[in-house]
């Protein structure tokens, strides 16, 4: 066999390895609990680009499940309509502030297997690239002004994170949480079709989701609720400290699976996350779809899971959102 060949042939065989590796590695699905466009759909789309390049995955299915923000996608793996070995259905921190606040039902964290968080998310502020508002300081003395002027576009409804967000920012502005105006959406894609329609002035909604918006000119963000600025496409934009507003809202980014999924489909699952997250080539997909890094898998994930409910709880009963 000529060198080139031989080359060829264990390139083959090396990739061949690497898919009898992952689990179920040609038949995935990834539920996005949302309609397109938003931060959950960009989590199923980076794993997908993630198998595909480890191993020339090509049966790679995403799928949309909307629905009281998760509550649908939630109660369909449970109860066992959707989901099985291969499904995993992504999540975020609204997914767990939603399961705290009982929006979901009669669920409990232990109702899913937890497995893997795979980076970390932040709340920014959002607006049309024409609005007169330039910083964040301009947009809620506007609202604080007059309140029926300006309509926010967020997913969920009142108690949701994207609600959260902006009553953090509208009580450190001098007005209360319940006077601003908002449109309650399905996701970060809708809010951000509601913006460039005009059918809303501002969004309350993530980081991962304004990148890919941002680069047209078409939306301008005036802050990203983090610690410090963003390394990547949003490193010009200030955060809300820097205007004077302690507001910080980081968002976990994972999957779960259905609990119903065997003890050693999910073992091998989160052996794969160990392994991909252990990876520089998935860092550079993490950045490139605006996460930060964050890797947690297994056991020490759902404990974690467990914890930021509890706390998320708690928040909301002080908050008066939980009864």
């Amino acid at each position: 066999m000529k060198a080139g060949c031989l080359h060829r042939w264990y390139h083959r065989l090396a990739a061949c390895l690497l898919a009898c590796a992952l689990p179920c590695a040609w038949a995935t699905e990834c539920i996005v609990p949302a309609k397109p466009g938003g931060g959950m759909d960009a989590s199923c789309k980076l794993l997908r680009r993630v198998m595909q390049s480890e191993a020339g995955q090509q049966d790679f299915k995403v799928a949309y499940l909307p629905g009281g923000i998760g509550a649908v996608a939630w109660s369909s793996v449970v109860s066992q309509r959707r989901g099985g070995p291969e499904t995993l259905v992504a999540f975020s921190g609204g997914s767990l502030l939603s399961l705290a606040q009982g929006k979901y039902g009669r669920a409990d964290v232990g109702d899913v297997r937890w497995v893997a968080g795979i980076g970390i998310d932040h709340g920014m502020i959002a607006v049309r690239g024409d609005a007169p508002w330039h910083n964040l300081k301009q947009l809620l003395e506007a609202i604080r002004k007059n309140p029926s002027a300006v309509t926010v576009g967020l997913s969920g409804t009142v108690g949701s994170q994207d609600w959260l967000k902006m009553a953090l920012l509208a009580q450190h502005a001098g007005f209360t949480p319940r006077q601003f105006r908002f449109v309650a959406l399905e996701g970060g894609g809708d809010s951000f079709a509601a913006l460039q329609a005009g059918h809303v002035q501002v969004i309350s909604g993530d980081t991962s989701e304004a990148a890919y918006f941002m680069a047209d000119g078409k939306v301008r963000i005036l802050a990203v609720l983090s610690e410090q600025r963003l390394p990547g496409p949003l490193h010009s934009v200030p955060t809300a400290r820097e205007q004077g507003y302690d507001v910080v809202w980081p968002i976990i980014r994972g999957f779960y699976m259905s609990a119903h999924a065997s003890q050693e489909d999910y073992r091998r699952w989160v052996q794969y996350f160990d392994r991909a997250l252990a990876d520089p080539a998935f860092d550079r997909q993490r950045s490139m779809g605006g996460l930060q890094p964050f890797a947690m898998t297994g056991k020490p994930l759902s404990d974690y899971i467990a914890q930021t409910v509890a706390r998320y709880r708690r928040q909301s009963q002080e908050l008066g959102l939980v009864r």
